[in-house]
């Protein structure tokens, strides 16, 4: 299976991404040289699926992941809103080991030595490594007071990283009593999924409107404004939901009062709800900043777009949300995805010693429902520009859906079926 280029094409709205890649064994000794990826989402899946396939299948990978199966944040909503199950976003990793020989380990990582090139694993085992991918999403900052007592997280929820949340928020919204009031709060960005707050909103608006009519969404955004596709947003509240979802931007919550379920903020008055869905602020998974990737304000993880080599330690990369990104580029799932292939296109040419691809172009969709069958989309192209070291969109590339439609949401569908087979089959 020796590739010259690669050449994706992914779901609908997407462009295509060129990546030279000569195929052939590692320089390291064929199968001798080791890659060890850290987290098994979108970004770290996909990377260790495409370094053993760009390497025809000469280069050992191993992969860490602590969860039995592959959970989508894409598509979560609509478990929250009832119109999907977990079922339907949940995909094993059997085919990476399977069908591409990628090793799985079911653990967690305690440490990673950079020196020595290993990586110690919370049951003991030390794996050692050539190049290391550690794709680890994201973890949450604990400046809510309120939400470090205990059991407090156990009733107020983010369900922003798909699982067990997912589902329990979903059973939090079918005990509420008609008439009660769902308040969610939106951390400053950056955060995971820009449009993923408004999306929630509107699913559990649309559960409202068909079971419980009497109910509302309040939406407290910390940020100044709706971050992503307002306007098509705005219209979808309007036409769908009007008088359902109410929307107060610039309220940056500071604390919690689990037991009487109260938002308490900044320079606002305090607001009691019947459920609390407060999504914290974030940072790259604690792994990273445990091991001093972390170099943006001790958040987030810079790296060279090039290769996505951490700036601060060589030989290992980070991937997906726990990036410092570009101008632009938004933390998401099919961006995760393109890093992964970016990535595992330049540690595959590292290892064989040869210089990794040198413009690399690669695109996001996102899409988001706006009813159970109605779907919105934002686009982007984005290309390295060698001048400025970074990645740059593409003048003219990309773009919003004219309105809201139900073809839309096939494509939002297949989109998803694509990207996670791309992922994991």
């Amino acid at each position: 299976m020796k590739r010259r280029q690669f050449v994706q094409t992914l779901g609908a709205g997407s462009a295509v991404a060129g990546l030279g890649l000569l195929g052939g064994c590692a320089s390291t000794g064929g199968s001798s040289a080791k890659v060890v990826v850290i987290g098994g989402g979108y970004a770290g899946a996909t990377a260790a699926k495409y370094v053993r396939m760009f390497s025809d299948y000469q280069i050992d990978v191993t992969l860490i992941e602590p969860s039995a199966m592959f959970v989508s944040c894409p598509i979560s909503n609509l478990v929250v809103g009832g119109h999907k199950t977990m079922a339907d976003i949940t995909t094993p990793y059997d085919n990476l080991s399977k069908r591409h020989g990628v090793r799985l380990v079911r653990d967690r990582v305690d440490s990673i030595d950079a020196t020595k090139r290993t990586v110690k694993l919370a049951g003991g085992a030390e794996l050692p490594y050539d190049r290391l991918i550690v794709s680890p999403g994201i973890d949450f900052l604990n400046d809510i007071p309120g939400l470090n007592k205990p059991g407090a997280q156990d009733k107020v929820l983010h369900a922003w990283k798909a699982g067990p949340q997912t589902a329990a928020l979903r059973a939090q919204l079918e005990a509420m009593p008609d008439g009660g009031v769902f308040a969610m709060s939106i951390p400053l960005a950056p955060y995971r999924c820009p449009p993923g707050p408004y999306e929630r909103a509107c699913m559990v608006a649309s559960y409202f409107k068909q079971a419980k009519p009497r109910s509302k969404v309040v939406i407290f955004d910390a940020n100044d404004d709706i971050t992503s596709k307002k306007g098509l947003f705005l219209k979808a509240w309007d036409e769908h939901y009007k008088g359902m979802i109410e929307y107060r931007p610039k309220h940056k919550v500071v604390d919690v009062d689990v037991a009487t379920s109260t938002l308490k903020f900044e320079f606002n008055d305090d607001f009691k709800a019947a459920i609390l869905n407060v999504i914290p602020n974030q940072s790259a998974g604690s792994i990273a900043v445990k091991t001093g990737l972390a170099t943006a304000n001790n958040r987030w993880c810079e790296v060279d777009f090039l290769t996505f080599e951490s700036k601060a330690q060589k030989n290992i990369h980070v991937l997906g949300d726990a990036i410092q990104v570009a101008p632009l580029m938004p933390k998401s799932g099919h961006m995760a995805n393109q890093h992964g292939k970016t990535c595992a296109a330049a540690v595959v040419s590292l290892l064989q010693g040869k210089e990794p691809p040198a413009l690399p172009i690669y695109a996001n969709t996102c899409y988001s429902f706006v009813t159970a069958t109605d779907v919105v989309h934002v686009a982007s192209v984005h290309r390295y520009d060698a001048e400025k070291k970074t990645m740059l969109t593409v003048p003219g590339s990309g773009g919003l859906s004219a309105q809201a439609s139900a073809l839309e949401g096939q494509y939002a569908m297949a989109w998803a079926r694509n990207i996670w087979a791309d992922t994991l089959a």
